[in-house]
């Protein structure tokens, strides 16, 4: 690990730690930094304060791996691509799952199962539209606005077909939030995001030769046709897992790689990973803590911030004409 890279996970670690500190300590039930160690052994015990274990704990956790989910999504969407505008955000996968989860939680069948389904479908459907999968910049960005469109016409139909109450528990398919988040819904999501991530990682080489060209990758051993779909339907599972317990929390999955590399001066999925939970929670801190932002969904912030970024990002690649 080059010393540049190592400056920026030491501080992005320092970043994620002081944040969920400030998630802890802040408001009338807050746990103070001095107490929060004892605090968390507490936790781990099977005891502690109802504040930790039924409403921020879970959330907390929740909001962790979502971010890591989506960021090392996005890592794993680029990298395989070899384009900077191909994640699930801007393809219409975040949204084809949000509308499965919809669908699914409306039929009262597994949320997992919808997003999966709704996730897989969409990447099918972006590759099937562009009909050169997803490396012509151009094309995937319409594509996904198709996809996406679709997707939010789904879901905003099973909000119509649904009754009041059911409206209200579907309304995070539209924007993402960790509200009234669970320890199941924690679990469900760290339980995809380690596997996912130690499968990311045992890639990381093949990824490397793939962005050298096919033919070099070819010549020093890999199958960059088997290494772009095995990193494809890792992306897709890591979004369907984020998405089926927060909702749609878009635009992380752009934004996070972008910031690991910025940061670290290479690719970097781990550090994109990194980023990811980092921008999550402190997302979530901000709608819980800030005025202006207060009871807002997090995804309606992520989306704001990922919004600019992506314009930003557009105007760069059409500058450079590889749009």
């Amino acid at each position: 690990m080059t010393g540049r890279r190592s400056v920026a996970v030491v501080a992005l670690l320092a970043a994620v730690l002081l944040t969920c500190s400030a998630t802890l300590a802040w408001g009338r039930l807050g746990i103070s930094p001095p107490r929060q160690p004892q605090a968390l052994l507490d936790l781990l015990r099977g005891e502690g304060g109802f504040a930790l274990r039924r409403l921020r704990g879970p959330r907390l956790a929740t909001g962790l791996a979502v971010g890591a989910a989506l960021g090392l999504a996005g890592a794993l969407f680029q990298r395989s691509t070899a384009n900077p505008l191909v994640t699930p955000d801007v393809v219409g996968i975040t949204a084809a799952a949000g509308a499965g989860t919809a669908l699914a939680t409306h039929l009262n069948f597994p949320v997992m199962v919808g997003a999966l389904g709704g996730a897989l479908l969409g990447g099918l459907l972006v590759a099937w539209g562009t009909t050169t999968g997803f490396r012509n910049p151009g094309a995937v960005i319409v594509a996904g606005i198709g996809v996406a469109a679709g997707s939010t016409a789904t879901t905003q139909l099973v909000l119509v077909w649904s009754r009041q109450a059911e409206a209200l528990a579907l309304a995070s398919a539209l924007t993402g939030s960790l509200n009234s988040r669970a320890w199941s819904d924690a679990a469900l999501a760290w339980a995809v995001l380690v596997p996912g991530t130690l499968a990311a990682l045992a890639l990381r080489t093949d990824l490397d030769l793939v962005a050298l060209g096919d033919d070099a990758a070819h010549g020093l051993g890999s199958r960059p046709a088997a290494v772009r779909s095995t990193a494809l339907a890792l992306g897709i599972v890591l979004t369907a897992a984020a998405v089926a317990v927060a909702g749609p929390i878009t635009f992380v999955a752009l934004t996070a790689p972008h910031l690991a590399r910025w940061l670290t001066g290479r690719p970097a999925m781990g550090t994109a990973a990194l980023v990811g939970a980092l921008e999550v929670c402190a997302a979530d801190l901000a709608v819980a803590r800030w005025q202006p932002l207060t009871a807002l969904p997090v995804g309606v912030v992520t989306a704001l911030v990922g919004g600019v970024f992506l314009g930003i990002l557009l105007i760069s690649q059409f500058r450079k004409g590889t749009l």
